[in-house]
């Protein structure tokens, strides 16, 4: 496979951008009255403007071939054919076939994805209405998800987007940190808590912990025969939650051609489904297939998500900016930061490509976020002046589900002026404390309302984009080898940290020295 920075297609791009280097985003609006207009495009009441990214039409021009160079189309193409383009695990890549409802993807998935949804449905209604009863025959008040990375970090999110005040409430708990459950079970009545335990192999050591720790709590109170009542799974291992005490029709499957942080989708949705009600869950997998039909259809030069992995794709390689802001003014997407975070750097941050020559490009880019405006009195300084800098994504709605009058424009306000000083600058009237250089990319996405469907379709679009950069990049996106380094790693010193003596296994004295540290804080002797 040849590095992508040694094609044709790679060189064009790179000359273009050298010899364009001192033309600014202010300077791009100068020539063209209708940037706007050329550089935004809009699918059903979501509005992308990449037009404060400093790239012309030239530049547009040849990021598009690149894309066609680098075989976006037919890797797209695979993918919802249900090949197996995760090459290094030799399994699909078919989150898309988990709303596919126009028949676009992998058929053979179909009546297997159909059937487990139909129980879904079921089991989310039952909760919801109080049908589904505890051991004590008292319906669920609580509902705690236990889950960690993409079991988490979705459901959270759409849970926190389109959940609704209906009983029962839910709630995750994610950190092997204690701290984590014990907040998650405080208040919470054994009787009528149910728990939800995400986890596709069903040996994650912090989903694990917190279920077992979850499932002592629950027999101390009314008996060691509750879990069956109490707990529902969500995992490929069905034989293991079994062993856990968790009854068959409480298990529901995850295949193995769904990777875990695009596994929202699935049964892994679950505790949203809870959270929102099944209509409105089903109605965000619609808007996330409307994404997934319009990036399976439309030509590249029109298509939303291969532009905004090109504008990625030129802030990273082409501008150096490394770093990646995602800010959503509006407080339900608060948790939007990290879903990408782990969207984009646990599948893009890789080292090799997918033939494991070692990359010779920058790739993912470090993700970080806070909502709007919070973000103005954190980073906000940093975007502004700080020497190294970093791409924007901003997220907006326009019509807020409060009715709470002057917060909304002043919201959406501030969202369009951070954008508009990032660009232009200022010299602060020849004070260079006060000046700010401008010339600073952003991206700006507009919802015309936080509904299941615009919300289905930003996260799809956010999944697609993520792909197209991989492919263009020789990366495998959706392997995560560098999460188990680590965790090999614990698994070693878990047995050292309350033993009487040290193994002779080898630490580094850094570690060794915080061990000791540690034991003696926590009154370990030798």
């Amino acid at each position: 496979m040849t590095s992508i920075i040694a094609t044709d297609a790679w060189r064009a791009l790179a000359g273009y951008r050298n010899t364009t280097v001192s033309d600014t985003i202010a300077d791009l609006f100068t020539a063209d009255r209708d940037r706007f207009k050329t550089n935004s495009w809009e699918l059903d009441g979501v509005l992308l403007d990449l037009s404060k990214n400093r790239i012309d039409d030239g530049a547009w021009d040849r990021l598009l071939t690149l894309a066609e160079a680098s075989g976006v189309a037919a890797a797209r193409n695979a993918m919802f054919a249900g090949e197996a383009i995760n090459t290094t695990e030799g399994r699909k890549a078919l989150h898309v076939a988990l709303r596919d409802g126009t028949g676009i993807a992998d058929p053979r998935v179909a009546d297997d994805v159909a059937a487990t949804m139909a129980r879904l449905a079921a089991f989310t209604e039952a909760v919801r209405d109080g049908s589904l009863k505890g051991k004590t025959g008292k319906p669920f008040r609580h509902v705690i998800n236990i889950g960690i990375g993409g079991s988490h970090l979705g459901p959270m999110l759409t849970a926190e987007a389109l959940g609704d005040a209906a009983c029962p409430e839910v709630r995750f708990a994610a950190n092997l940190d204690g701290h984590d459950l014990a907040l998650a079970l405080a208040d919470a009545d054994p009787a009528t808590t149910l728990f939800l335990v995400g986890s596709k192999s069903f040996t994650t050591q912090e989903t694990l912990t917190n279920a077992t720790s979850a499932a002592r709590w629950l027999s101390e109170a009314i008996g060691s025969d509750a879990v069956g009542n109490h707990f529902a799974a969500l995992t490929a291992k069905a034989d293991a939650a079994r062993a856990f005490g968790i009854p068959t029709q409480h298990i529901f499957p995850i295949w193995d051609w769904v990777g875990g942080r695009f596994s929202l989708w699935s049964s892994v949705g679950l505790p949203s489904a809870i959270a929102m009600g099944w209509p409105t869950f089903a109605a965000m997998l619609d808007g996330a297939h409307t994404m997934d039909r319009h990036f399976y259809d439309a030509p590249l030069k029109v298509n939303l998500p291969v532009r905004l992995a090109l504008a990625g794709i030129w802030n990273i390689n082409l501008e150096g900016l490394n770093a990646l802001a995602v800010v959503p003014y509006d407080e339900r997407l608060r948790s939007l930061p990290g879903f990408v975070q782990q969207l984009e750097m646990e599948s893009n941050g890789k080292g090799v490509t997918q033939t494991g020559t070692p990359l010779e490009s920058a790739a993912a880019p470090i993700v970080f976020g806070l909502t709007g405006t919070n973000a103005q009195h954190t980073f906000h300084q940093w975007l502004h002046q700080a020497p190294l800098g970093a791409a924007v994504e901003f997220i907006g709605v326009a019509r807020p589900d409060h009715d709470l009058s002057g917060h909304q424009d002043k919201l959406i306000a501030n969202l369009l002026a951070q954008a508009e000083a990032l660009a232009m600058g200022t010299d602060g009237d020849g004070d260079v404390n006060r000046a700010c250089p401008g010339n600073r990319p952003s991206t700006t996405i507009l919802l015309e309302a936080l509904d299941p469907k615009r919300l289905g379709m930003l996260l799809a679009l956010y999944e697609h984009k993520v792909f197209v950069q991989g492919v263009i990049w020789g990366i495998n996106s959706f392997d995560q080898f560098g999460v188990e380094l680590g965790k090999q790693l614990a698994a070693h010193l878990i047995p050292e940290m309350s033993t009487a003596s040290i193994s002779s296994r080898t630490y580094s004295s850094s570690t060794a020295g915080l061990l000791d540290r540690y034991r003696s804080w926590r009154e370990y002797t030798r």
